[in-house]
């Protein structure tokens, strides 16, 4: 039987949507400056500029002032900087304010999408919502209680699959393919941001945490290319945190 925090969360939750609508429906659209293709807002990167009329990531999409939107892979921006296609599409969006572009603006986005993901985790740690360690991730995920799961990009094989079993048996989902999200950072960059010693696994109990952790991770993914978009898919949550999606603040 699933534990009550597993069933799907209300409608009174900002953003929420009906079932059936996937998380990228639910999401507001913005348009690429660089390819004019339209898509949801969390899959696109905020460029701001600064008082002082440099161009810089905002990871969080919360900077005030004047802001354009990035559609494209890493390797397609550092492109677009290198050709100047960034700056007349950035001339265009800003209406010929002055610019300054740094070369390498692909790595600071990377970097800034990076860091606004560990931020993330280390929050949700701090405040109760992970767990860590192969067997209390197991015990939670048996007893129903994991709503997402994760694994350090070289966790290997056995680890992860383990716990996808045990956290489909929790959910009664067994046959279901549900499985954990294999992240774009290493145990060590994990051990560093959240204080712990070899961090290869993480769960999240909470599914207001799932949303919140999607957030930073699925620009990260979309940003890093098609290939991390796969080996990270989403879509690996507890069907609480698949059902409803809050997109405030994204």
């Amino acid at each position: 039987m699933r534990n009550p925090h597993n069933e799907a969360l209300s409608s009174d939750i900002s953003g929420a949507k009906p079932a059936g609508t996937s998380a990228k429906e639910a999401q507001p659209e913005r348009k690429c400056v660089l390819t004019g293709r339209h898509d949801a807002r969390g899959e696109l990167v905020r460029l701001a500029l600064s008082p002082t009329g440099d161009v810089l990531p905002d990871a969080l999409a919360r900077a005030p002032g004047r802001g354009a939107w990035i559609g494209v892979s890493e390797d397609e921006l550092a492109a677009a900087v290198a050709g100047g296609k960034l700056r007349g599409a950035l001339a265009r969006a800003f209406k010929g304010a002055p610019l300054t572009i740094p070369a390498d603006l692909a790595e600071k986005t990377r970097a800034a999408l990076t860091r606004a993901l560990l931020d993330r985790l280390g929050i949700e740690l701090r405040a109760g919502n992970m767990v860590l360690g192969t067997e209390k991730i197991a015990q939670a995920a048996r007893a129903g209680a994991v709503t997402w799961l994760a694994h350090a990009s070289d966790a290997g094989t056995d680890g992860p699959n383990k716990l996808a079993q045990a956290w489909r048996v929790g959910e009664e989902a067994e046959g279901s393919g549900l499985k954990g999200v294999i992240l774009p950072l290493d145990r060590a960059a994990l051990s560093v941001a959240l204080g712990r010693d070899n961090v290869v696994h993480l769960a999240l109990i909470d599914a207001a945490a799932a949303e919140r952790v999607a957030v930073p991770l699925q620009r990260l993914l979309h940003f890093l290319g098609s290939e991390h978009d796969r080996a990270g898919d989403l879509t690996a949550a507890a069907p609480a945190a698949r059902d409803t999606v809050d997109t405030k603040g994204v």
